[in-house]
């Protein structure tokens, strides 16, 4: 399910981690869409905007900006 992590890996990235094993990551699965890996935020729903929604079977995951950065360059281009 899990193919390949885009970006380097938590240690070489030097951002914190949650708990003992959890760090924020993403990872490209095997039918081409991502996973990701952070902090649940999923109660702050109400604050989205009108233009948003969370549905129950989804939850609003916050990743550091670091991650994202460094993790462009593994980003495809297209669809």
């Amino acid at each position: 399910m899990f193919i390949k992590r885009l970006g380097p890996a938590p240690a070489a990235r030097e951002l914190p981690c949650y708990g003992t094993f959890g760090c924020p990551d993403i990872w490209e699965l095997a039918d081409g869409d991502f996973a990701i890996i952070g902090a649940n935020i999923t109660a702050s729903a109400a604050l989205l905007p009108p233009s948003a929604g969370c549905a129950p079977d989804e939850a609003i995951v916050r990743v550091p900006r670091k991650l994202l950065v460094l993790a462009k360059r593994d980003i495809p281009e297209s669809v």
